[in-house]
Parts: C-alpha cells; structure tokens; sequence
C-alpha cells in the first residue's frame, strides 16, 4: 500500500512525499517507518511515546487516529495518509437571513457589475443581495488574504472587515499580491484598504490595524456572519476557533506550506471545530510557518480562492462544502483529497462539557508553547554584531545550522556544521563542550527547540542562540569576504 507524507512532515522521511510500504496495519506502518527512518519519531511521537495530537492518520477518507483503529487489518491498495496540523454536505440554508437579504436594494450600476451572478441560477438577485448583506471578517492581509480580500470584495461583499499589524516587506511582494512596491512599509491593512477601492467604493471596508490577543478577539470579530482565517501561526489559529465557538460564529480556515494547502470549514451550525481535529499545536520549531519554510507564488492563490469560494457559497446557501470535511492540495504532485472530520464530543471548547468558556481564561502563549517554562534554564544568545566580532577575531566557536537544505542555498553561513535538528541528540559528540557552540537558523526560533533538545540529551558545554537568526545577520559585513553574508 502507499503511504502519503504530506509536506511539512518530509523532511523526517527523507522527503518522500509516498512511501510503498507492506504492512497491514497502522501500528506495523508506523512501526516500520519509524525504523527506516529514525528522526521522524520525535515529529511523530511524544516523550511517554503517545502520538503527537497535531498528527492525524487517515485510511482512505477516513480518521484512524485513535489507538483503538492501529491493530485493525488495512486492505491492499488502501491509502494511508499522515496529516499534521499545518491547518460536508450542503448548508440547510444561507447564513444570511431573508429580512437582511430583503433589506438590500441594487442601483442600476451594481445590476451591470454583477450581471454575470445574477445570471447564475443559483445566485440570481437573491443571492447576490445575501452577498451584499454580509458581514465578513478576514484575519490576515498576508498570502491568504491577498486572494480571499480581492475576490470578496469583486463579489460584492457588503461588509468586509480585514484585520492585520503588520507592515508590507520586500520579501512580501512574492506572494502576497494584495500589496505591490508602493506600499512598502505601508499597514497592510491600509494598503488592502486601497486595493479594495479600487475594486468597488461601494464596500463598506474596516481596516483593524491591531494584533488579535485573547482580550480583544471577541470584540473586533463579534456581529460578522463569518472569520476567514488567513494567519500564519498556531497561537492564531486556537485564538480564531475558540473565539468563533464562543461567538457562534462560523469558521472558514486556509494553511499552506511550501507545495501543500489544507481549507476546511468550522464551527457551522455544531459542527466540528479546529480543535476537534488537531486538539493541540505541535511544539515551537518542530513544525516550521509558510514564513520559515516558504511556499511557491501561486499556492496561497489556490487556497485562498478557494477559501473566497467557499465563504460565498455560505453566503449564499447553495452547493456542497466543507463542513466536517478538510480539503488537502499538494501543487507539487497534483493531488488533492476531501478528509473527513468528526466532532470531538470531548473537545475542551465546542463540546456540551466544554471547560474553555471564555477567550481572555485560556493562556495562548502557554498552549503553543510559546511561554518558556519557569523551570527551564534561560536560553542564552548573541546579537548578529556580538557573534560577528566573535568570527572576526577568530575566537574558537562552533556554529551549528540547523536550517533546511533550500534556506541554505538561498543564503550560506561562513564555516558553520551543518545537524538537523533530530539529529542533535546522536550526534552531541561532534561538539566540542569546551567552546561556544552557537546555534543559527532563519528567524532564530528553530534553534532554541535544538538547544532545548541537546540539553535534554545531556549535553554539558555552552549552548548559545543566534537573536533573530540569519535574517538579521543579512547586513554583516566579514572583511576577509569583502561581502554581505
């Protein structure tokens, strides 16, 4: 039988995206998986060697997750697929009432505009006027954003809400077509504000230049008919559902990573929610965002129209969707599947026992693991110019990257060892615990995981972090290179 890696899990499998495989049950598969391939035990399983709760495990369409399923026969020529957190049927009606829908009026220029949806017989004047009638809160201005954004607002969506602190970066302008070279510097929520302008002056646009925090979510997406969640990180992703649960509101999610895009729908009339299918994030740096592994250009456009597809048909009430279903894309190999999501009746926010029962109870940055624990020894680094003066006196220091073969090629690192990081813990003796041993990787938050898990492997000599990884080194200059790094 064939089993599916799906891409942010490769690297562990020696970037196999399928692998052929005997076995005839989920506990053999693993088993022998894990022997031909030793570092994937760490992404797969935890310390007391239970599953990882952001790793799911399908047979065909079907969630076989659960200990009690891995004993069970598997016929040939089944599909296993290993799905990890990157990120149906019809709707009974329109999330948009008949008195909303009734109170909207078209004047003969928005008749021209969307003559070619009202010519569709499962839009028509009805639908088109839900689709100006609705209320829709965007979480994201980035890659996701910029396609779901246009789109929404080239529909005609009434309302359209779009929150987002960051500012527009050079390295944006690869996938985020929103945004183009002026906006440079720019809120991207001011340079998304502008481009829906120019689409259509009739949408009532509210930019939210804020970043969403467990006391402020409820009150920037609380009266929309639907969130689409276009963020990039995890703490984000528990923050959206759990305040979508809260509000009872409905939930359409995107995720990408390098080739692969998972969307699905959440939170829909008692449906499931992110939580039911990946109840916990995996731990910081086992997993890396679109923003440290990167994604081709045209991906986020898929998944994102995709996403704008989906909130419409919402919208509108008609067509099938992905309620209790999760859509996953691989661009590179052209294949897609519709996995199936089962309510978690012992979800800890959308079940009837449910113990979050608010937002601003519930520590996000503990969740995902982005607290460091009072118990742990601090995590020691140096600046890019402290490890540059280092270098340039040619004091005895080892430098370890721990960086993907392509982030590599794109930019090197002068005289650094390169260790994955499942490698760390077999391959300590390679250091030398009488120097400094400095860890480097894109944004310096990998590295932290691979001081973390050589500590717990025993490792005695100095472990220090690169602040900011390699992106804030770009400006060093070394004189015997007589070049940026």
């Amino acid at each position: 039988m064939k089993v599916y890696i799906s891409a942010t899990l490769r690297n562990f499998f020696g970037r196999n995206p399928v692998i052929e495989i005997s076995e005839n049950n989920i506990k053999e598969i693993l088993d022998k998986l894990t022997d031909e391939y030793p570092e994937a035990e760490k992404i797969l399983f935890d310390e007391e060697g239970n599953l990882r709760k952001f790793v799911q495990i399908y047979v065909g369409d079907e969630n076989k997750t659960q200990k009690e399923f891995w004993s069970d026969e598997i016929k040939d020529n089944s599909e296993v697929l290993l799905l990890p957190a990157v990120a149906g049927g019809a709707p009974r009606e329109s999330i948009i009432s008949d008195d909303r829908r009734k109170a909207v009026f078209f004047d003969d220029s928005e008749v021209e505009r969307f003559g070619r949806h009202l010519l569709l017989k499962d839009i028509g004047v009805k639908g088109q006027k839900r689709i100006k009638a609705a209320r829709v809160a965007v979480i994201g201005a980035g890659a996701l954003g910029s396609p779901v954004i246009q789109y929404l607002a080239a529909a005609g969506v009434g309302t359209i809400k779009v929150i987002d602190f960051d500012e527009v970066k050079l390295e944006n302008l690869q996938s985020q077509v929103i945004h183009t070279s002026r906006d440079l510097n720019r809120p991207k929520v001011a340079s998304a504000k502008d481009k829906v302008r120019n689409i259509n002056r009739n949408i009532d646009f509210e930019a939210a230049n804020v970043k969403l925090e467990a006391d402020n979510i409820v009150s920037e997406i609380d009266g929309y008919d639907l969130v689409i969640d276009c963020s990039d990180n995890f703490k984000a992703r528990y923050l959206i559902n759990d305040a979508c649960v809260l509000c009872k509101i409905p939930l359409v999610f995107g995720a990408i990573y390098q080739f692969e895009g998972q969307v699905g729908i959440f939170n829909l009339d008692g449906g499931p929610c992110y939580r039911c299918q990946f109840p916990a994030p995996p731990e910081p740096g086992l997993v890396p965002t679109c923003a440290e592994g990167g994604a081709i250009s045209p991906l986020p456009g898929i998944i994102g129209s995709i996403q704008a597809n989906e909130a419409l048909k919402l919208i509108i009430g008609i067509g099938e969707h992905l309620d209790g279903k999760l859509l996953t894309i691989d661009s590179l190999y052209l294949t897609s599947k519709i996995l199936k999501i089962k309510k978690n009746h012992s979800c800890p926010i959308c079940s009837a026992g449910a113990g979050i029962t608010g937002v601003e109870d519930f520590d996000y940055e503990e969740f995902c693991g982005l607290k460091e624990e009072e118990q742990e020894i601090p995590i020691e680094g140096y600046t890019p110019e402290e490890l540059a003066a280092k270098i340039e006196s040619g004091e005895p220091i080892t430098i370890v990257d721990v960086r993907e073969p392509h982030e590599r090629a794109i930019l090197r690192f002068p005289n650094a060892i390169v260790i994955p990081i499942g490698q760390l813990a077999r391959r300590k003796n390679e250091l030398n615990p009488e120097q400094d041993t400095v860890f480097i990787c894109k944004e310096g938050k990998r590295s932290i995981l691979a001081i973390n898990t050589l500590r717990e492997a025993g490792y005695a000599g100095p472990l220090y972090n690169l602040k900011g990884g390699v992106d804030a080194m770009k400006d060093i200059v070394f004189s015997h290179e007589g070049a940026w790094l």
